[in-house]
């Protein structure tokens, strides 16, 4: 329901109206544990981050044929499935205000469509969290997001890139838009020793676009300094990759290591770690390495948490990254081109001292991105848009 429309003056069966006072129970609907994907990871530290500020959360979660055992998950939607739909649209309603996760691929129909009748169907408050806003969507693309932003109360993006991509190049109501950035989880500085060989990271769900070749492809240069620096590619096969193919971009990295002769200095680990194991092995990188080739991405968890850890980033010039790097926290290389990035990696591993400044600089912003401190924007949004709908009842 959209604030501008009229409120109906009696709930739905089973929706309990809502009180306006004190911190709003929020909904969520998104992918969710024990799914493996970074939307269902962005939205349980959200989750956690709410209720840290002391809200009362709830999850609908898209299901995926895992069920959760999550006690804050109370119900999971399956898309194609009208009952399914409708009973997570009426669980949601019990809320104050929900927030719905927004990826084209996780909701059913065409381009994911299908979100935009249950947004529709849902009687309270809406935030739409927008994580990807294409430059150049197909018809169907563009209609899809348009017509959820007409729908939500309001729609969050996470960079300036994005909100600038979304008011200038669909038709929609800027008004609607806040930008809140993507939060990071902030673990205690480990005591790391960084004796042996200098570390480069890349860490996440592995598939087809990464750009891991190229730093692989690096390496043969890298290999030479003193010390012998080491790339480790820490992460699995992202799920529906290996659905499709199985762990044939893994195999293929491990053989592209091997004929460029790095096999030794190109190391895989593809253990699952909790946050604060995960925190450990980026505090004790030299530096993260982000060799995307999408140019679209306009928001990146990994991004910001080796930011949040205080590390050092070597990034190809996808949107977020050119954003948040660009004031000397991190190197910006042009997508694609293999000498730059080498160049770059060089640059951080026999240059102490830029490097020092650029994880000072990395250091320095990590407080701000910390869940808690975003999932608080969150819920001032909240309250506002709760505020104004307990106006015109």
């Amino acid at each position: 329901m959209n604030l501008h429309s009229v409120l109906p003056t009696i709930a739905p069966i089973g929706v309990r109206r809502q009180g306006f006072s004190g911190i709003p129970r929020v909904g969520i609907l998104s992918t969710y544990p024990p799914t493996l994907c970074g939307l269902a990871t962005f939205s349980a530290a959200l989750a956690d981050g709410l209720r840290v500020n002391g809200a009362a959360v709830d999850v609908v979660r898209i299901a995926d044929g895992t069920p959760s055992g999550d006690v804050h998950v109370i119900g999971e939607l399956i898309n194609g499935v009208p009952a399914s739909v409708s009973a997570g649209v009426q669980l949601l309603n019990r809320s104050d205000v929900v927030v719905i996760q927004h990826e084209y691929g996780i909701y059913g129909g065409a381009d994911g469509e299908d979100v935009v009748d249950i947004i529709r169907g849902i009687q309270v408050p809406t935030i739409v969290v927008a994580h990807t806003v294409l430059k150049e969507p197909t018809p169907q693309q563009r209609w899809v997001l348009e017509t959820i932003v007409a729908q939500a109360d309001q729609v969050v993006v996470m960079t300036t890139a994005a909100r600038d991509r979304l008011c200038l190049g669909y038709e929609v109501d800027s008004r609607k838009i806040t930008t809140i950035p993507h939060g990071a989880t902030v673990v205690a500085r480990a005591h790391v020793k960084r004796g042996g060989r200098p570390t480069l990271l890349t860490w996440g769900l592995l598939g087809p676009g990464k750009g891991i070749e190229r730093v692989i492809d690096a390496m043969a240069t890298l290999s030479e300094l003193p010390g012998r620096p080491l790339y480790l590619i820490a992460g699995r096969t992202h799920p529906k990759v290996l659905a499709a193919e199985g762990d044939a971009y893994l195999d293929a990295l491990r053989e592209r290591a091997k004929c460029r002769g790095v096999a030794d200095s190109v190391r895989f680990d593809v253990a699952y770690r909790d946050n604060q194991a995960l925190g450990a092995i980026i505090q004790s990188a030299s530096a993260v390495v982000l060799p995307y080739d999408s140019t679209e991405q306009v928001t990146s968890g990994v991004l910001v948490d080796a930011i949040a850890n205080g590390r050092p980033v070597v990034a190809t010039a996808f949107p977020h990254a050119a954003e948040l790097l660009g004031d000397g926290t991190g190197i910006v290389v042009p997508h694609g081109d293999t000498d730059a990035l080498t160049s770059a990696l060089l640059s951080v591993l026999t240059q102490p001292r830029m490097a020092g400044q650029m994880a000072a600089r990395a250091r320095l912003l990590a407080p701000t991105m910390a869940w808690p401190v975003v999932a608080k924007d969150y819920l001032v949004l909240a309250q506002r848009l709760r505020s104004r709908m307990s106006a015109l009842v």
